[in-house]
């Protein structure tokens, strides 16, 4: 078997139960990769030297493919009210099928850390299939030094095989696709799917099981830190503007997805970003542009170009999720050591089609872990069907897909480090104003950011509020330099009655959905809640 690169020599694949193998490729390189991937066919360049690739049948994640052990280790600290289980005899034989199907093969392997944090971060190995699958994990997660390879030893394996065909009635999965977790040997295994995201979730998965009970919060947010050492985090679903928002000239970028937060305060899980970048602009996202047009990025279903093979950012023909992946050191501003003080803000994003939430509203202590419960954002209905109405999607915690744990864990933990430390909490909406989805039109990122700025600096304290009828929270009346009608979303729409009506049916909405928190959280979280009857007659 060849095997290349720098690598702990005692600790090898042989350990995971990899054997006749080819070769191994350890801890390659971008320029090493590339070749590979080139080279294998599995990818091209761009004319900005990104690498390129196409997920094939899957451009997302597939969570109704994704599978935990249940045993003693997770009997009863799992929330299998939002995870699917698989028996630990079922495991096995997936386990011992990936490896049978591993030989004969050139696996690409790089050992990484989860977590910039040296008390709480987990030695992960990653081995792939594919070369740019190898680059992307590298990207992805945080990189050891290279002294630290010779002698390294995972805690967390993943092998990542999108050759591999589940067997549902083998495996008890649901299809040839499939995500599994064992939290009690610390094994995922990733097969059926090109979809590199699945990789970096998994080990985001991981460290939400393991870190709340070390005092840390685990996040699905991203993170900066302004010229004073004011923190500030940003919750928010795929497509609100977590990567967009974090991205700002003018603070030092911690990260754009995935956070903890414990007793020294804020640290990465990652040492790279995976920008959503359909519509992607030089003028909107001048960082995440220059990032994603040099050597190093890698592309993820973004059409280029015939001829001139220029990413075209506008296509969305192959999928509207393309991705770029790159690394941290690419943006100007970027914390290299991923880490930063105790937060002074909590920032909520919504993208609420609906067009019925203000800009920006200030959340007590109870108000935030409602949201925070609710996870809420709303998505528009494909346009190709001519459908305009938009629906919601409550996601607790604002990662659903990701919680191992019961929700009310999170949800206490965050109230608890909001009030320790003092946090102002935000909830801004960069989704629709002046009308629903098809009728109004996107929040401008110009007044966003200008709100944004206000609330981080402290500025925005000191302004008037006023009690949104219907969800409660404080809104501001004005700010310098935002019009003052945008403020009040009523006031943008034509239709007076319309967004009563629409903005009742919202409210029932986040009344229907959080119901199954109810008996979990305290009165004053539960009187948080949106209440039409609230709403001006």
């Amino acid at each position: 078997m060849q095997e290349t690169g720098v690598h702990n020599g005692a600790y090898g694949a042989d350990k995971f139960g990899l054997k006749n193998l080819t070769g191994v490729y350890w801890n390659f390189g971008a320029p090493q990769l590339y070749e590979h991937a080139l080279k294998n066919g599995e990818a091209v360049l761009s004319s900005d030297g990104a690498l390129v690739a196409d997920t094939g049948v899957f451009t997302g994640r597939s969570p109704k493919d994704k599978f935990t052990v249940r045993d003693a280790t997770t009997e009863d600290t799992m929330w299998w009210g939002g995870n699917q289980s698989i028996t630990a005899e079922q495991f096995e034989t997936l386990y011992q099928d990936f490896l049978k199907h591993a030989e004969g093969m050139t696996l690409f392997a790089q050992d990484l850390y989860g977590g910039a944090d040296p008390t709480f971060r987990i030695k992960t190995r990653v081995y792939t299939e594919l070369a740019w699958h190898s680059l992307f994990i590298r990207t992805l997660l945080r990189r050891p030094e290279r002294a630290e390879l010779e002698n390294f030893v995972p805690e967390l394996t993943l092998i990542d095989l999108p050759s591999f065909r589940a067997d549902p009635k083998r495996h008890g999965c649901r299809s040839e696709n499939v995500v599994a977790i064992d939290f009690a040997r610390k094994i995922v295994l990733i097969g059926g799917t090109q979809y590199a995201g699945e990789m970096k979730k998994s080990v985001f998965t991981t460290l939400n099981y393991y870190l709340p009970e070390k005092g840390v919060l685990p996040m699905h947010c991203s993170a900066n830190v302004g010229p004073n050492g004011d923190t500030a985090i940003f919750f928010g679903l795929s497509g609100t503007g977590k990567t967009t928002l974090s991205a700002d000239p003018n603070r030092t970028l911690i990260g754009d997805d995935e956070h903890g937060w414990g007793k020294d305060g804020v640290f990465n899980f990652e040492g790279g970003c995976y920008a959503k970048c359909i519509k992607l602009s030089a003028e909107n996202e001048p960082e995440i542009y220059a990032a994603s047009t040099r050597f190093g990025a890698v592309l993820e279903n973004v059409v280029l170009g015939e001829v001139d093979r220029k990413p075209d950012f506008d296509d969305g023909s192959k999928t509207e999720n393309t991705r770029s992946a790159y690394p941290l050191e690419s943006i100007p501003n970027a914390s290299l050591t991923g880490r930063a003080g105790q937060p002074k803000n909590v920032v909520m994003l919504a993208a609420d089609a609906f067009g019925v939430m203000p800009p920006i509203a200030k959340l007590t202590p109870a108000q935030a872990m409602y949201h925070f419960l609710s996870g809420y954002t709303a998505k528009v209905a494909g346009t190709e069907r001519g459908v305009t109405e938009p629906t919601p999607e409550f996601s607790t915690c604002f990662g659903s897909p990701f919680l191992p744990r019961d929700p009310s864990v999170y949800g206490n933990m965050l109230r608890e480090l909001i009030a320790k430390h003092n946090v102002d909490c935000w909830l801004v909406n960069t989704g629709w104003t002046g009308g629903i989805y098809g009728t109004g039109h996107r929040m401008p990122i110009k007044v966003t950011r200008a709100l944004l700025t206000a609330a981080l600096d402290g500025s925005l304290r000191n302004v008037e509020f006023r009690t949104d009828p219907y969800f409660g929270f404080a809104v501001p009346t004005a700010l310098p330099g935002v019009p003052s009608e945008i403020l009040d979303p009523v006031k943008t729409w034509a239709d007076k009655a319309a967004f009563d009506t629409t903005a009742r049916k919202l409210v029932g909405m986040f009344q229907k959905n959080f119901a199954k928190f109810e008996a979990q959280v305290d009165a004053e979280v539960r009187a948080a809640a949106p209440d039409v009857k609230m709403a001006a007659e």
